[in-house]
């Protein structure tokens, strides 16, 4: 008898000294919880619907009392509509009768809202071809209702969208910007404006000039250049994208308009409708010039110099199935040593095998 007593005082000693270890983790981890969300800030917790099942399946015996002191990443009433949720979802079935003509599959309708808009010239019967080519059998009534539902007109009335327009027009098309640089010289921080053109189809940039003072007579002088008929870089194209910057004078314009350019302007603040010539902006400045302080004008044409070098004959293009705009003769070896070709004192980078 005395031995069951004290095997009874074993066991519940045990089991206290188990209960308060179990306390002193699960403090542990609250406070490890707290110190986390307090690095976090404010900033919501971006959560799984997985990580909310497991929370609400958890947080649910607990009740509204307990998770109070414990929860500290949300609060106790959204762990308690987690469980609502889980359990109205556990209970929900879907209706295998269903009456009625089935909808279009979602991805058939943007397949035919994609068909519209890349061909503004095609009609029901056209997309319906095209639809049955793919394996989709649509009525034409169905092709109409899903362009009327998605603000798409009939073929006639239907605009050319800018994309497809600059693709199919990309070998006539270039695309001109400025973009500024501060340069130390001997008045101090001075502006300079460095205006380049940019080939659609090739990606190919001629920096077209650079000046503090980008007035009527230097943009005169730079058309003028642009249209050489021996080596301007407009000679072969049709169109110049150019947004409603004032410094495009009409004084530019007129002398492109006579070497047979077309210049289109983009919509007021529609930077999207010339976004080739933003990424070059944007890559020039990322990899080159917010990497470097330029010290006179010199420095500056060298800096640009070095950069287009690198952009035409090194660099890889997304858009040119990652290869270089003048790649080297021939196919790359691929036995050799790898060697690294640097400019500007190793910030710009290229590696390849020796022959």
């Amino acid at each position: 008898m005395a031995d069951a007593f004290q095997l009874k005082i074993l066991l519940a000693t045990f089991a206290g000294w188990v209960n308060r270890h179990q306390a002193m983790v699960i403090d542990y981890l609250v406070e490890e919880n707290r110190v986390l969300k307090e690095r976090l800030g404010d900033k919501p917790i971006p959560l799984t619907d997985d990580q909310r099942r497991r929370l609400a399946a958890k947080g649910k015996p607990l009740g509204r009392r307990l998770l109070a002191k414990i929860a500290t990443i949300v609060t106790p009433d959204t762990i308690l509509r987690w469980h609502r949720k889980l359990i109205a979802q556990h209970h929900t079935y879907p209706h295998k009768n269903r009456v009625g003509r089935p909808g279009l599959m979602k991805s058939i309708r943007e397949l035919i809202v994609r068909m519209a808009t890349e061909n503004a010239g095609w009609g029901y019967l056209r997309i319906q071809g095209e639809l049955k080519k793919v394996g989709h059998n649509v009525a034409r009534t169905t092709i109409a209702n899903t362009l009327k539902a998605n603000g798409i007109a009939p073929s006639p009335d239907r605009p050319t969208s800018w994309k497809t327009f600059l693709k199919s027009h990309a070998d006539v098309i270039a695309a001109a910007d400025f973009f500024t640089v501060d340069v130390w010289t001997k008045r101090g921080l001075v502006t300079h404006y460095v205006l380049f053109v940019i080939h659609h189809a090739t990606r190919a940039v001629e920096i077209a000039g650079v000046t503090t003072n980008p007035d009527g007579n230097f943009m005169a002088r730079v058309a003028r250049n642009l249209t050489d008929n021996v080596d301007g870089f407009l000679r072969n194209m049709k169109h110049l994208i150019l947004d409603n910057d004032r410094l495009f004078t009409a004084k530019f314009s007129s002398i492109l308009d006579e070497a047979g350019v077309k210049v289109v302007r983009t919509a007021i603040q529609a930077p999207n409708m010339n976004a080739v010539a933003e990424r070059f902006v944007g890559s020039v400045k990322r990899e080159c010039l917010s990497k470097l302080i330029l010290f006179g004008d010199r420095h500056l044409q060298r800096v640009l110099s070095n950069y287009a070098d690198h952009y035409h004959q090194d660099r890889p293009h997304q858009s040119l199935g990652n290869a270089p705009i003048e790649p080297r003769l021939g196919e790359p070896p691929i036995e050799g040593e790898i060697v690294v070709d640097e400019r500007l004192g190793g910030l710009l980078r290229s590696y390849r095998r020796s022959a």
